[in-house]
């Protein structure tokens, strides 16, 4: 991803930055829309993910809808260009104020998570005289074996409605005549990389939907979520996932009924690798035990490391042996505690990280932050929000 003359020009730019490959978040969607259009499946970008101008403007052109998570998520991607026909309101704690936003800009659907949120859903579209179109958010209780922070699908997660509870939400359902039922929604966890799990989950959803019709309800939409990883350890190895077999997965065991549409909700894998967060050593301090490299970015850049304990590829991009490898001829790597500079412990992007030889002045690249990266960052310690730096501007 770095070649010499890239790193030449990043020598002259105020560090932290975050560094974004334009063109290969454009292949990436690329890629994605084929797969999609191969299995006639629609997709909306996950919002939450990264909300960059830049970056929505590039995904925006490429055709996908939104899938937004709070009112202000629905006006940036509205503000951004996607059309609201194009727009889903997900989350389970959608306030009043939200939700007539959502009901006046006329989005396409609301997947709704609890049975008192169909009450106030039904309630607020009778006074402004609407139908609101709503899936059910259901919790399928498929495992997603990912990090438990982002699983979303278990029983005794704060997510969707129990499949135990939907014969008393459907009888509530029948008597809120503001609402119409277009379809079901799932979202099982996030950076899922074992396929089989969406099987599973395809699985749960092929028996929902005998369930579904035996209530004489038809759905005409069948929202399956996203939650597909990418390569955090390698990522130019893979530096786009693997879309067509994950597409695969759904194509060959969802028991898709004529004319229903299947959607997607999808975040990280778009943008992911496109970003990397470029930042500076500060210091080198020898610790007892170790041995410290400082920088100037911290978790109020990347929170990832210090909330989810998550991997992120380190690589020092000031050496000429930036890759570990046979291009070291036989130098010996340094392992190096990577640390940020904010006032907690928690503030370490890596342990034990094998760099070769670094020192005060080089430049880091922390890989695969595209996504919960920016959109993350904070003010913490009352640093200033760290700039954005595009392929081809610099």
């Amino acid at each position: 991803m770095f070649d010499s003359a890239l790193i030449s020009r990043f020598k002259g730019v105020s560090t932290p930055f975050y560094y974004y490959d334009l063109g290969l978040l454009e292949n990436t969607l690329r890629r994605l829309c084929q797969e999609s259009k191969r299995q006639d499946f629609a997709v909306h970008y996950a919002v939450k993910a990264n909300t960059n101008d830049k970056v929505l403007s590039v995904i925006q052109s490429s055709g996908l809808g939104a899938d937004c998570v709070s009112g202000n998520e629905i006006k940036k991607a509205i503000e951004s260009g996607f059309s609201e026909k194009q727009i889903v309101f997900a989350g389970v704690g959608k306030s009043d104020a939200e939700i007539n936003l959502a009901l006046d800009a006329g989005i396409f659907c609301f997947n709704c998570e609890s049975e008192q949120e169909l009450e106030v859903i039904n309630g607020l579209a009778l006074k402004r005289g609407k139908q609101a179109r709503i899936a059910l958010r259901i919790n399928p209780n498929v495992n997603a074996n990912t990090h438990h922070y982002i699983t979303t699908g278990l029983d005794e997660n704060k997510f969707g409605i129990n499949i135990p509870d939907l014969n008393e939400v459907i009888q509530k359902l029948r008597g809120l005549s503001n609402l119409q039922l277009i379809g079901i929604h799932f979202h099982i966890g996030s950076q899922i990389t074992d396929l089989a799990t969406f099987k599973n989950l395809c699985t749960r959803i092929n028996d929902l939907q005998h369930y579904f019709e035996k209530q004489h309800l038809v759905l005409r939409h069948i929202n399956v979520g996203g939650g597909l990883g990418i390569n955090y350890h390698e990522p130019d190895k893979e530096a786009i996932p693997d879309f067509a077999n994950y597409f695969s997965v759904f194509g060959e065991f969802l028991e898709r009924r004529p004319g229903q549409e299947i959607h997607f909700e999808l975040g990280r894998s778009v943008v992911g690798q496109c970003c990397s967060l470029i930042s500076r050593v500060l210091y080198v301090k020898k610790g007892v035990a170790t041995r410290f490299a400082i920088l100037d970015a911290g978790m109020t850049e990347l929170i990832r490391p210090a909330l989810y304990q998550s991997y992120h590829k380190i690589e020092n991009i000031s050496s000429p042996y930036r890759s570990v490898g046979a291009e070291y001829n036989g130098k010996d790597l340094i392992k190096y505690d990577v640390v940020g500079p904010i006032c907690e412990s928690s503030d370490c992007f890596g342990k034990s990280v094998e760099l070769p030889e670094t020192l005060r002045g080089d430049l880091l690249a922390l890989r695969s932050a595209g996504a919960y990266g920016e959109v993350m960052a904070s003010n913490y310690n009352l640093r200033e929000k760290a700039p954005s730096v595009y392929s081809g501007t610099i």
